[in-house]
Order: C-alpha cells, then sequence, then structure tokens
C-alpha cells in the first residue's frame, strides 16, 4: 500500500464540503490508522485485514470461514485468497470435521497464537500511536461513537 508519509507539510487546499463528509473523513483516518499499522507491523508483510482475521480465530477457534467473512464485511473471493496466504505463511489450518465434509473450520496454529499473543496489543491500541489530534478522552468517545455508528456496540454485529 502506497501512503503518503505523514511528515509532509499539508498544502492549503480548500476541499469544501468534504470536510462534512463522514466517508471521506472516515477514509482519511483509515489512512492515518494504516500508516501506523505499517510503521509498527510492516514488518510481518501482514494486511490490517489478515491481523483482524487472525484476531477474530484467536477469539473463536473453529469458525468457518463464511463467519468470518461476514463478521469482517469481507467479500467471499477476497477472503479465499486472504486465509490461503495465512495457511501458506503457517499461521492458520484448515480442518474438515467428521459429520460435515462440506465445511471447513478454521483455527490458529502455534504459530498463529505465538503471533497473536506478541503482537495484538500494538494491533488493537493502534489508535493510540496515531492520536491525531485528539486526547485520551476524545479518542474513547470517537471510538463510542463508531462502535454504536458500526453496530459493534454490544457483541458482533
Amino acid at each position: 500500500m502506497n501512503l503518503a508519509p505523514d511528515d509532509l507539510p499539508l498544502e492549503n487546499v480548500d476541499i469544501g464540503d468534504l470536510a462534512q463528509s463522514l466517508g471521506f473523513l472516515l477514509r482519511i483516518s483509515q489512512v492515518k490508522i494504516f500508516r501506523a499499522y505499517f510503521r509498527h507491523l510492516g514488518k510481518f508483510d501482514l494486511m490490517p485485514a489478515e491481523f483482524s482475521i487472525l484476531w477474530v480465530l484467536h477469539l473463536n477457534p473453529g469458525l468457518k470461514q463464511g463467519a468470518i467473512a461476514q463478521s469482517l464485511s469481507i467479500k467471499p473471493a477476497h477472503m479465499t485468497k486472504l486465509i490461503q496466504k495465512l495457511v501458506t505463511g503457517g499461521y492458520v489450518e484448515r480442518c474438515v470435521p467428521e459429520g460435515d465434509r462440506r465445511s471447513v473450520l478454521l483455527s490458529l496454529t502455534p504459530v498463529g497464537e505465538t503471533f497473536i499473543a506478541e503482537n495484538a496489543k500494538v494491533f488493537i491500541d493502534l489508535h493510540q500511536l496515531a492520536p491525531g489530534n485528539l486526547d485520551r478522552d476524545e479518542l474513547a468517545e470517537l471510538t463510542r461513537l463508531l462502535r454504536k455508528y458500526s453496530g459493534h456496540d454490544g457483541g458482533l454485529a
């Protein structure tokens, strides 16, 4: 992912009503978080979505691929590619249950569990590494509002 460096000065560009667009503001915020992600976790050659899959499998071993894709809003075709990369990398293993030969359940390997144990805190707390212009209370409020907006304010959406 090619992201412009944070240390370049912003030119005075009028963006007009874009500054009122939730989609635009979320995208710019995502880019800021992705910069922090790649600065701190880029050495592992895992995209944020792949890390999210590992985290979900850590919390829910034995899930079906489709359930993970649905919970993380990842398209099935893209999910297949992500899982293949994680399997090839030794982070995830597939298991076909005895009673349902058509299902494939996913779990972390010991390598995947170790990776999550060593790196989860940095991933989960990325917003604190790139707080922007917000103090701790404002970050907590933003997180609360985004959880509410996205439907993740109490369990899985």
